[in-house]
C-alpha cells in the first residue's frame, strides 16, 4: 500500500511538471492554424510543417534519448527537457518567419522527448500489473491539463491580450517547475534491475504483440494527436465560417476550438484514471480498445457533414471521450509489454512509433485539406480506423478461443 502511494505521488508530480512544459506547444495547435500570417508565414503548407517537425524530429532521436536515460537520472533529462521548454515556449511570441520557428518547433520536440520518455518511465517504475492501467490513466489526465489551460488560454486570450504575452507567461510558468524538478524527481537512472527480474515467454509471440501494440499507436496517435487536435479550429471554421453569433456576442473559431479542447482535458483527471482502473480489473484492454475505435470511426464520417452547430457540437464532445478511451488503452498495452522487455527499450519504441504517427497527421492532413478538401480528410481516416477494429476483433476472438480452451 505504501508503495503505491508513493508511486502515485511520483506519477503526479512528473506529470504536473509535464503539464506545464506543454502550455506553449497546445496554444500552437489552436492558435496557429487561424493566426499563421502573425507568425511570419506565407503558406497554409507551412503550417503543417511547423506543427509536424516537432514530431518528426523525435523520429531519430527518440533511440538516443532512450540510451540517455540508460545512462543519465531522470532528474537531469527532465531538467533539460524544462529549459528546452521553455525557449521553445517563448520563441513562439517573439520570433517570425518559418525557417527561425522551425528551428524552435525542432528544439521542443527534443524536450518533449525526454518528457514523455521520463513520464513512461516513472509510471513503469511505480506500478505492477494491477495498477499499470489506473497510473497511465492518471498521469495522461494530469499532463493533459497543460493542454487543457494551453488552449483554452490561447483561444479566448489570443484576441485580448495577445500571443506574445501569453508565450511569455507560460515561459515564466516553465521556469517556476524548474526547482520541482530539482526537488522531487529522483537523481537515478531507469531502474537496471528490473530487465533482468523479466522473464520472455515464446519469441514468437512477443514479437506479434509487440507489433501490434506498436502499430496500434501510431494509428491513434496519427489520429487524435495529428488529424484532429491539429485541424480542430478549422473544421469549426468550415462549419460556423469565421464567427458565430452567441448571445449578441461573436465567437470566432479559435476561441471556440480551445473551449472544446478543454472540456476533454478538464475531465481527463478524472476519466483517464477511471478508464485505466477498469481496464485492469474487469473489461480488459482489448475490448474498450474496439468499443473507442468504432464509436470514434461514426464520429469521423459525421465530423465534417454540414450539420446544426448543436448536433456538430455533440459529435466533437463524444470524439473527444473517444480520444480518452483510445490514448489510455493504447498506452496502457504498451506499458505491459514492459514486463517481458526492457521497459526503457519498449517505450522508446512505443513513443517513436506514436510520434510517427502525430507527425504525419499534421503534415498529410493540410496537404489533404489543400488539394482534396476537409471531407475526404476524416473520411479516409475513418477507412483506417475500421481495418484497426477488424484487426483487433480478430486478436480479440482469438484470444478468448485460447482462454476456453485452456
Amino acid at each position: 500500500m505504501e508503495k503505491d502511494i508513493n508511486g502515485k505521488k511520483s506519477v503526479i508530480i512528473i506529470a504536473l511538471i509535464t503539464a506545464v512544459s506543454v502550455l506553449g506547444n497546445e496554444m500552437l495547435f489552436i492558435v496557429m492554424p487561424i493566426y499563421w500570417k502573425f507568425f511570419g508565414l506565407t503558406s497554409i503548407w507551412q503550417i503543417g510543417v511547423l506543427l509536424s517537425a516537432n514530431r518528426i524530429i523525435r523520429l531519430p532521436i527518440n533511440s538516443l534519448v532512450g540510451l540517455c536515460y540508460e545512462k543519465m537520472s531522470k532528474r537531469s533529462g527532465l531538467l533539460l527537457a524544462v529549459i528546452l521548454a521553455v525557449i521553445s515556449t517563448f520563441s513562439y511570441g517573439v520570433f517570425k518567419g518559418f525557417g527561425v520557428l522551425l528551428a524552435m518547433r525542432i528544439l521542443w520536440g527534443i524536450a518533449w522527448s525526454f518528457l514523455r520518455l521520463g513520464g513512461y518511465l516513472t509510471v513503469i517504475s511505480s506500478s505492477d500489473q494491477k495498477t499499470r492501467g489506473h497510473f497511465i490513466g492518471l498521469y495522461n489526465g494530469l499532463w493533459g491539463l497543460g493542454t487543457l489551460f494551453g488552449m483554452l488560454i490561447g483561444g479566448i486570450f489570443t484576441e485580448i491580450i495577445g500571443i506574445r504575452t501569453i508565450t511569455t507567461i507560460f515561459a515564466i510558468l516553465g521556469i517556476c517547475s524548474i526547482p520541482f524538478v530539482i526537488r522531487y524527481v529522483p537523481n537515478k537512472t531507469a531502474d537496471e534491475g528490473m530487465e533482468k527480474k523479466k522473464t520472455q515467454p515464446s519469441v514468437n509471440v512477443n514479437r506479434k504483440q509487440l507489433l501490434s501494440v506498436l502499430l496500434s499507436g501510431l494509428l491513434v496517435a496519427f489520429v487524435v494527436y495529428g488529424i484532429f487536435t491539429s485541424t480542430l479550429s478549422k473544421v469549426i471554421e468550415h462549419q460556423i465560417g469565421d464567427s458565430l453569433v452567441f448571445l449578441t456576442y461573436t465567437v470566432g473559431a479559435v476561441a471556440i476550438a480551445g473551449v472544446l479542447q478543454s472540456f476533454r482535458m478538464g475531465l481527463d483527471p478524472f476519466l483517464a484514471p477511471l478508464i485505466g482502473k477498469l481496464s485492469d480489473q474487469k473489461f480488459g484492454r482489448v475490448p474498450i480498445l474496439i468499443f473507442a475505435l468504432s464509436l470514434g470511426t461514426i464520429c469521423l464520417f459525421i465530423i465534417p457533414i454540414n450539420t446544426p452547430f448543436i448536433a456538430f457540437l455533440f459529435i466533437i464532445l463524444v470524439f473527444q471521450l473517444v480520444s480518452t478511451l483510445l490514448i489510455t488503452t493504447s498506452d496502457s498495452m504498451a506499458a505491459d509489454l514492459s514486463s517481458d522487455y526492457s521497459s526503457v527499450k519498449t517505450m522508446t519504441h512505443y513513443t517513436l512509433f506514436v510520434d510517427l504517427g502525430s507527425a504525419l497527421g499534421p503534415l498529410i492532413s493540410y496537404f489533404v485539406i489543400d488539394f482534396i478538401g476537409l471531407h475526404w480528410l476524416y473520411w479516409s481516416t475513418g477507412i483506417i480506423m475500421i481495418f484497426l477494429i477488424v484487426f483487433w476483433s480478430k486478436e480479440f476472438q482469438q484470444q478468448r478461443k485460447k482462454n476456453f480452451a485452456h
